[in-house]
């Protein structure tokens, strides 16, 4: 026990550990808060779609060469988000088929675009396809790599996403557990669709360097489906949800660190370990009624 303490007390001198340890946390908090509201509206996979589409967005920045991906990569999440929530509102194309359609979509010609360019020669992604998609997909080192430029732009994101759930937080109540009610008592239930989604599509961005685009989903759904078995209120929900992301995240990555594994898979095992213990505790709590 102790050799492992020392080993954690040495890698935690390294800045960049340090760094990894901040936007973890600072991302499971803003997923655990915004997830709660997604699986009760029955949008839980908005989180798959998008993270999808931000990959795709990523290929083509790849592939015209931008600089900053995060100017193609933000802007065409954003758009999707909305798109998403409106055609699952407005059309004959309900919510699931239409995160299908743009998640599958985006997710196929990312990967062709990619494998285009390489085949033509494009030094960018010439010899990087199979490890670009991976990282990307499934996550990858890049966590144990930030700056403290990238860790100030995540904190400045998280003040955002608490903020806005903090000063809305009776609007996004209502929209979330009965829209149309909401609708009739005054409450402009688009305007607030539409930012939840805008903020979604943020954290999403953020969150594809840390556990990777296709397991982003986890982030969202787990903590607030493992709240779910215990507690009942709205907030109860939300307060032990973001408890057990920033644990399952922490512990992921210290485990990640101590023993090699995959980031974005070790914190998403932690968060199923942990569904199954509620889920558990859920069920003696019914017998013991």
């Amino acid at each position: 026990m102790s050799e492992i303490l020392d080993k954690l007390h040495t890698y935690f001198q390294l800045p960049v550990i340090r760094y990894a340890m901040v936007v973890g946390l600072l991302i499971a908090l803003c997923s655990s808060l915004l997830g709660v509201t997604l699986v009760m509206k029955r949008f839980s996979f908005i989180g798959d779609g998008l993270s999808h589409v931000a990959f795709g967005a990523m290929a083509v920045a790849t592939v015209a060469g931008v600089t900053n991906n995060m100017l193609i990569i933000m802007p065409v999440t954003i758009a999707a988000a909305i798109l998403l929530l409106r055609t699952g509102s407005k059309t004959k194309i309900k919510g699931d088929a239409a995160i299908a359609m743009i998640s599958v979509g985006a997710l196929a010609l990312g990967y062709m675009l990619m494998n285009i360019a390489a085949q033509s020669g494009n030094k960018r992604t010439s010899s990087n396809v199979t490890a670009d998609v991976c990282s990307t997909l499934f996550g990858s080192t890049s966590i144990l790599t930030l700056s403290i430029t990238d860790v100030w732009i995540c904190v400045g994101m998280s003040v955002f996403v608490v903020a806005v759930f903090l000063i809305f937080y009776n609007k996004i109540f209502a929209v979330t557990f009965d829209e149309s009610f909401a609708k009739a008592t005054g409450v402009r239930s688009d305007m607030y669709n539409l930012l939840i989604a805008v903020v979604i599509a943020v954290i999403i961005v953020f969150a594809m360097n840390f556990v990777g685009s296709l397991l982003i989903s986890a982030l969202i759904i787990f903590p607030a489906l493992s709240a779910m078995r215990i507690f009942k209120s709205f907030r109860s929900v939300i307060i032990c949800s973001v408890i057990i992301s920033l644990f399952c995240a922490a512990s992921g990555l210290i485990i990640a660190i101590l023993v090699g594994t995959p980031v974005g898979s070790t914190i998403v095992s932690a968060d199923i370990c942990v569904f199954f213990a509620f889920c558990l505790a859920s069920f003696i709590m019914k017998k013991g009624r």
